[in-house]
């Protein structure tokens, strides 16, 4: 199959799962064709699928990816010893593992074509992640507690490992509690990283935008978070500081360039 003989069978797949889909149909152009298997994915529960859907899938997820274009950490430069800023699309990124910024339910975003980080790691590493997380979660049998993390592979991702936490919800003033929660979010991160073996880590701007956490504030948080670390521990972990807006990019350079 070339990608666009995947996409129609990975769409129709997934439109023959439910009987409330019966009347849509699939468009002729690439760009409402993605479209609609994002959100067919996004909005998928998560239940069992047949072996042929993941084959089809991983390798349709794959080039998709490639042709975005993977980054590997060994082609960023240093901004500090083992500390990187870099603004891109954190599903490319060729690392140990990159953070998702998760909600607590852990399964991923369910809103279509939702721009948040969830949704699309969750879209490019495969219908697997939320099964998963899903079998996670069901063990669990509860929520996940803010500032905790957990760890699965990253399926076809170019990373090997997600980590996903839960960062805090600000409504309104930022309380003390919501700053020691998101330093808790980086600190599991980086324990449960550094207790799996791994050399680096990928951390996205956890609670900001849909969380409504300070960019400025998230960002100082944050650096100082994986220093003290670094500085109890000893680690030599490389961590990177990953941003999608230029915004938090200068945040980043402009906090780390003082020290």
């Amino acid at each position: 199959m070339n990608q666009e003989e995947r996409r129609v069978y990975l769409i129709q797949y997934l439109l023959n799962e439910e009987s409330q889909y019966e009347d849509i149909s699939i468009p002729k152009n690439a760009f409402d064709q993605k479209k609609l298997l994002r959100a067919l994915m996004n909005v998928r529960i998560p239940k069992p699928i047949k072996n042929q859907f993941l084959t089809v899938q991983d390798e349709y997820l794959k080039e998709e990816i490639q042709r975005k274009g993977i980054v590997s950490i060994d082609d960023l430069d240093e901004i500090q010893k083992n500390l990187y800023v870099w603004q891109g699309d954190i599903t490319t990124l060729k690392c140990d593992a990159i953070v998702n910024a998760a909600n607590s339910q852990m399964l991923g975003c369910f809103c279509p074509n939702h721009g948040c980080i969830d949704n699309a790691i969750h879209t490019y590493a495969g219908v697997q992640l939320r099964l998963k997380m899903h079998a996670i979660m069901s063990s669990q049998q509860t929520l996940e507690e803010t500032g905790k993390a957990k760890i699965t592979p990253a399926y076809n991702l170019p990373c090997q490992y997600i980590l996903h936490t839960v960062g805090p919800i600000v409504r309104g003033v930022v309380t003390d509690k919501d700053k020691a929660d998101l330093k808790n979010c980086y600190t599991s991160c980086l324990e449960l990283a550094e207790k799996t073996g791994l050399k680096s880590i990928a951390f996205c701007c956890i609670s900001t935008g849909e969380f409504h956490f300070p960019n400025d504030l998230a960002a100082k948080i944050a650096i100082e978070t994986v220093k003290e670390y670094k500085r109890k521990t000893s680690s030599e972990m490389k961590v990177i500081f990953n941003v999608f807006k230029s915004l938090d990019k200068q945040i980043y350079t402009d906090l780390l360039g003082s020290d």
